[in-house]
């Protein structure tokens, strides 16, 4: 099980599941459980409550892929003027 955390800015928001949209300086946290499934939950940079992203669940073919998946996942998020 591996586990990483970036910070990042979304301007026109990102869509989770328990909240809705999260928009401003937000954290992206993905976690790999054994099997190869990863799952990406957002909070707001900060605070102490995580929301599933949207769609942010996966199952990598190589464990070693995790690395990768967040970085991709932080790029596609990061938008901070929208």
């Amino acid at each position: 099980m591996s586990e990483y955390t970036s910070p990042f800015a979304a301007g026109p928001g990102v869509m989770t599941e328990e909240a809705g949209v999260l928009t401003g300086d937000l954290e992206l946290r993905t976690v790999s459980a054994p099997g190869g499934a990863v799952t990406a939950k957002v909070r707001y940079a900060g605070t102490d409550e995580w929301y599933r992203l949207r769609g942010g669940q996966c199952k990598l073919v190589h464990d070693g892929d995790h690395s990768a998946v967040h970085s991709i996942l932080v790029g596609v998020l990061n938008r901070p003027i929208g």
